[in-house]
């Protein structure tokens, strides 16, 4: 069973059949005699097994599941195609001092993966060059004329990082100019690969895909492993020190968690470490970032992919392209300082575009009624492109099902960028579209695409998508499901709780927040605040107390409804977090659903 289907063999919890949202809850499957076998077996509490088992962990494999350890879970690089390869040439470039450059797209990921690559060509060379895209100007990924530049520069070798799977033509550019260019991604490759020395992405239609679920700075970290190896190998390191690579492990952790990989297996196990490291502050940049967002208290994955995540990628959708990428790589507090100024600017702007955006877009959907079955589509003039991956989750959060917002510019050229929900494969539609002539150009994974597409041709994809992707959402069921790990009631809501469930985390894509229902929760207070959220204070029956906030939903149908049951009994599912306060640490539930009695 899983949030997107409902499953109506077994009782809904609360017998919430359908919820405000529309939505039926429902337990997360699992075995309970596994659950208890689990919980006795390792002296943990049954909350702790059952989350074990909804998250198919076997009853042998809980030690490595609870305590993931690189040592166990890094693999060696070369069983990745092209490794070996890529390796040898980046060593021999170093060691002959050619100019390398990595070329990084403009998202937090990308930003990670070139901070991490700086960082190490730094520490055993020379610092390269940073090229990252103009989001307006250039678009996504390597164009001609950024390999043309990077050849007239004296650059002998370019990685790119986060991008390259699918720039055919920008990559020949690149060769017939001499450059040996090195692909380090992780979108979805075809059975073409593009004219490379080397092109490292385990999710080649040659690879066993047991990596595929990296973000491109894990495949980075695993090329850096390479060349290192190589160095190593080579002598390098006789006259001069070897770099400790552990150290850029916090770099990894954060463009794991923002570009929302499955958070499972290795993946885990960098983001583990990773947080670890980066409670050290060691990196000058991520430190002046967290100053300036305000963390003031060990980094947890919500910080990573809530609140360091969109100011950096601040600077790709409204501001600088680079900053991000700089700020990362800097060493000098006085640059990191201004850089983390410019990107909280940057940040509110982007928030004040995003608002407008979704306002019109939605407006748009809503004005036909009952939006389309197989995916919705907003297609606006002179959109900000920066922004319209946001809106697009806004959107496939609030129809339940793929979105793609298309920004057209005034030549008559679109940018658009999708998400998707789980069980429909939006990176193979936009490929296939791209393929049958309707894109410019465009790519992805399942879960999200971008593409570029001229405005003559919107109305062909909007038809093509809809007749590929309806019978994949249709198979979804119509009343969907929403999990549940279990039920508690108001005064059930405590930090002994929170601080239990972090044995199984770091929560995030891939292995879920566990995720409760409190049953008869009394509204006390329901109010709007910031932009379009709505905070609350419920009661229980058993005098417990607890503070819910719901994000961007006042106008919904979820938030008015929330904000008319003040002063009445409901049932609430969400996720809970500690709230600290002045010295106190309390416990709040991010809201979900409701469910009216």
């Amino acid at each position: 069973m899983t949030d997107q289907a409902a499953n109506i063999s077994t009782p809904a919890v609360l017998s919430v059949e359908q919820s405000v949202s529309g939505r039926r809850w429902e337990n997360r499957e699992g075995d309970d005699r596994m659950a208890r076998a689990i919980s006795q077996q390792y002296d943990l509490p049954d909350v702790v097994g059952r989350l074990l088992v909804a998250r198919g962990v076997d009853v042998n494999d809980v030690d490595s599941y609870l305590n993931p350890t690189l040592k166990d879970l890094l693999p060696n690089p070369s069983i990745l195609q092209d490794m070996d390869l890529a390796a040898g040439h980046l060593s021999a470039a170093i060691q002959n001092g050619e100019k390398i450059a990595v070329f990084g797209d403009y998202d937090v990921d990308g930003a990670t993966s070139s901070a991490l690559l700086t960082r190490f060509l730094s520490a055993v060379s020379v610092p390269p060059r940073i090229y990252i895209p103009d989001r307006l100007k250039e678009g996504y990924g390597p164009t001609a004329g950024a390999m043309t530049l990077l050849a007239d520069e004296g650059v002998k070798v370019v990685i790119t990082v986060d991008c390259g799977i699918s720039s055919f033509d920008p990559l020949a550019v690149a060769k017939n100019a001499g450059l040996e260019v090195i692909v380090v991604d992780h979108h979805v490759a075809e059975a073409t690969l593009p004219e490379a020395v080397a092109v490292i992405n385990p999710n080649r239609l040659d690879e066993d895909g047991s990596l595929g679920h990296l973000a491109a700075v894990g495949v980075s970290f695993l090329l850096v492993i390479a060349v290192n190896r190589a160095l190593r190998e080579a002598g390098w390191y006789q006259s001069r020190p070897e770099p400790k690579l552990m150290q850029w492990l916090d770099l990894v952790a954060l463009g794991t968690v923002c570009d929302v990989v499955p958070l499972k297996g290795l993946n885990r196990a960098l983001v583990i470490q990773g947080l670890k490291v980066m409670a050290g502050r060691t990196n000058t940049g991520l430190s002046a970032l967290s100053d300036s967002a305000k963390i003031d208290r060990r980094p947890e994955v919500y910080h990573a992919g809530f609140v360091l995540g969109p100011r950096i990628n601040a600077g790709g959708r409204v501001g600088r392209a680079d900053l991000g990428s700089v700020l990362l790589s800097s060493n000098d507090p006085v640059q990191a300082e201004a850089i983390s100024a410019e990107l909280e600017v940057f940040n509110a702007e982007r928030r004040t575009i995003e608002a407008i955006v979704q306002e019109e877009a939605i407006a748009g959907i809503d004005i036909n009624g009952e939006p389309p079955q197989g995916i919705v589509i907003a297609i606006g003039k002179n959109w900000h492109p920066g922004v319209i991956g946001i809106v697009a989750s806004r959107l496939k959060d609030r129809y339940q099902r793929p979105a793609l917002v298309i920004a057209i510019d005034d030549k008559g050229e679109g940018k658009g960028s999708g998400r998707s929900v789980k069980g429909v494969d939006l990176g193979a539609a936009v490929i296939a579209a791209r393929q049958a002539g309707l894109l410019v150009n465009g790519g992805g994974h399942a879960m999200a695409a971008g593409i570029t597409i001229t405005e003559a041709k919107c109305a062909e994809l909007v038809g093509f998508l809809e007749e590929r992707l309806t019978p994949q959402v249709a198979a979804l069921g119509v009343v969907r499901g929403l999990g549940i790990d279990g039920v508690l009631n108001v005064k059930g809501a405590n930090t002994d709780l929170v601080d239990l469930l972090q044995q199984v985390g770091p929560f995030g894509a891939g292995n879920s927040e566990p995720r409760f229902a409190i049953a008869d929760a009394r509204v006390i207070k329901a109010s709007i605040v910031g932009q379009g959220h709505v905070s609350c204070i419920f009661t229980g029956r058993d005098g417990g107390r607890l503070k819910g906030i719901a994000f961007r939903i006042a106008e919904t149908q979820l938030g008015q409804a929330l904000l008319a049951a003040q002063g009445k009994e409901i049932h609430v599912a969400g996720h809970l977090k500690t709230d600290s306060w002045q010295g106190r640490t309390d416990v709040q539930i991010f809201i979900d659903d409701i469910s009216l009695k």
